[in-house]
């Protein structure tokens, strides 16, 4: 019943239902083969550096990579390297697990950041193969739930040969339930390893032309309830707002939003152009975020003020964007701490105080706001190596 309700809400690809239960059109590769389970979007993109030195690193080896949600499996659809293969993650039960362990017999099992399937440990481990928990990160809300169920937190999290941690909450919350030890790392973010988004070149050199000198902002990967917030800002900062959702199937909701708020919008997907009267552009469009931040000079950064617990500030940093935060940063709370720190990020609470962040920042407190960022994230332990080298001393 639930996977027809997820059909029919568009969460399923009824076509590739299949994957979901271990079966598949595509065949095992011979050689090894390196499993890598990536959720969604942000995981997925996270691990591609990794993916792309492995490749480099043993010629023999075929990367498999699943994730469970639609968006991340369009993403994945094209552009991918040889020897990877993208598949739908399997439903953690007891046939598919087995259906789909039996199919693509991974010789190394990894699981990126927090979303871990009881099922599926205990089938890898039945059948003796190496499992790794990567750029692990855990909410304050999952370190809470770890803490009233500490034993079962234990049960699954020991399992794993290795677990390497983005943030020293994280270790504590691994500590709190008993998993400790020198299968325990502290080697920080993946994403933080991440080279700069690319861009398409004709695309950015046809909006720079087009917007000339006028004052750009952008609020990107923005969660219901926040473009209200966003667009009330943007009455008072003007210029050209860049929305870009962080879901793009929310976007006729958005345009009617900034329709009923009075702005002259135009969208990305349906083509329109960027006219002098535009107010917002709606980029509802996937795999552009590089785009934008290399558009725009300062950008909000969604799922901060919703109470959904914030996106990564990495990618805006590298790419010379001044980064504005709501409170609600549980997900990367220590990269935006160091960033505050050093006033490389700026906190807002509503509307007015956004408002006020983006008028606030002129090209000189950019500037100095962009060289900050850049710092901290040079400070970085070197996640990828850290992954890289344990990998393959398990293949």
């Amino acid at each position: 019943m639930w996977q027809r309700r997820a059909l029919r809400s568009g969460k399923e690809d009824e076509k590739r239902i299949g994957e979901r239960w271990g079966q598949s059109a595509q065949t095992r590769p011979d050689g090894p083969v390196v499993w890598f389970h990536a959720a969604s979007v942000g995981e997925t993109q996270s691990i591609l550096p990794l993916v792309d030195a492995l490749l480099a690193a043993r010629s023999d080896v075929h990367v498999l990579i699943t994730s469970t949600t639609r968006t991340s499996a369009a993403l994945m659809s094209t552009g991918l390297p040889d020897r990877v293969i993208h598949q739908m993650a399997p439903y953690d039960t007891v046939g598919a697990s087995r259906a789909f362990l039996d199919r693509w017999r991974p010789d190394v099992a990894i699981w990126i950041e927090s979303e871990l399937w009881p099922r599926m440990l205990a089938e890898v481990g039945r059948r003796a193969i190496p499992k790794l928990l990567l750029n692990a990160r855990v909410s304050a809300r999952t370190a809470q739930r770890w803490a009233r169920f500490d034993k079962t937190a234990n049960a699954i999290l020991s399992q794993f040969d290795l677990i390497q941690v983005q943030e020293q909450t994280t270790m504590d919350a691994l500590t709190a339930v008993g998993v400790t030890g020198k299968g325990v790392a502290l080697t920080g973010s993946l994403k933080q390893d991440r080279p700069p988004l690319d861009c398409d070149a004709t695309a950015l050199a046809d909006l720079r032309k087009v917007l000339g000198e006028r004052p750009v902002w952008c609020a990107a990967s923005t969660h219901a309830g926040e473009e209200e917030i966003v667009l009330a800002a943007h009455r008072d900062i003007g210029g050209l707002l860049i929305l870009v959702p962080r879901h793009t199937e929310r976007a006729p909701q958005i345009a009617t939003l900034c329709a009923e708020a009075g702005f002259v919008t135009a969208r990305r997907s349906a083509g329109d152009a960027i006219t002098s009267d535009t107010q917002i552009y709606l980029a509802d469009t996937m795999g552009e975020l590089g785009l934008w931040y290399r558009i725009a000079p300062i950008a909000f950064i969604g799922g901060s003020l919703a109470d959904v617990g914030g996106h990564n500030p990495y990618e805006a940093a590298q790419l010379n964007t001044a980064i504005i935060h709501g409170p609600h940063i549980e997900n990367f709370a220590q990269i935006y701490e160091a960033l505050g720190a050093v006033d490389a990020a700026k906190l807002v609470l509503d509307g007015g105080t956004l408002a006020h962040a983006v008028s606030a920042i002129d090209a000189t407190t950019q500037s100095r706001m962009v060289r900050a960022a850049k710092a901290v994230l040079q400070d970085g332990p070197g996640a990828t190596k850290a992954a890289l080298d344990a990998i393959l001393q398990r293949l």
